[in-house]
């Protein structure tokens, strides 16, 4: 089984932007490239579980997202991400996948064998933080994005993706 790191996108690996739907507006924060590759050199999966409700909302499209992302992978760099899964449903949809609930995270575990008790779910809201006790994995809430005003208790509360490398570098390697 292998190991993961399951990322928020807004507000944690790129600057938090209220429904993102222009790529001109993506902003990778400073340190996310090379953390993320310290992560896969030490044989860590990097995948994204984000919520999108704007394209249920109908503010943007799956296009439009699918826009987004590509821009962000561009920025963050080839072969730095190794799956990504995203969920448009709104809040309050009856069987959603949206975190707080586990559904993106255990698709991944299922999809590339990923132990996630060996693993870890980073982003900067209670509603990751959830996912991450849900799915039985550990969390780090980053002081990016809403992560400041947050008051979960995650496993590890980082500066950003860089600090949160390094905890998980210094913590969950075998």
């Amino acid at each position: 089984m292998r190991q993961a790191v399951f990322f928020d996108r807004d507000g944690t690996l790129m600057e938090e932007v209220n429904y993102c739907a222009d790529p001109s507006q993506v902003r990778v924060f400073r340190g996310v490239p090379e953390a993320l590759r310290k992560l896969k050199d030490a044989g860590f999966l990097n995948v994204i579980i984000s919520n999108q409700s704007g394209i249920g909302r109908g503010y943007f499209s799956e296009a439009q997202y699918h826009e987004v992302q590509r821009e962000l992978l561009r920025q963050i760099g080839e072969g730095l991400i190794d799956a990504e899964y995203f969920c448009p449903d709104v809040p309050g949809t009856p069987d959603t996948c949206r975190k707080p609930g586990a559904r993106m995270l255990l698709e991944a575990a299922r999809d590339f064998e990923i132990d996630l008790a060996r693993s870890v779910m980073v982003g900067d809201k209670t509603s990751d933080i959830e996912c991450a006790r849900r799915a039985g994995t550990r969390s780090i809430l980053v002081a990016t994005g809403y992560g400041l005003s947050e008051t979960c208790e995650p496993d590890f509360r980082a500066s950003g993706v860089p600090d949160a490398a390094d905890w998980i570098l210094r913590h969950l390697l075998p």
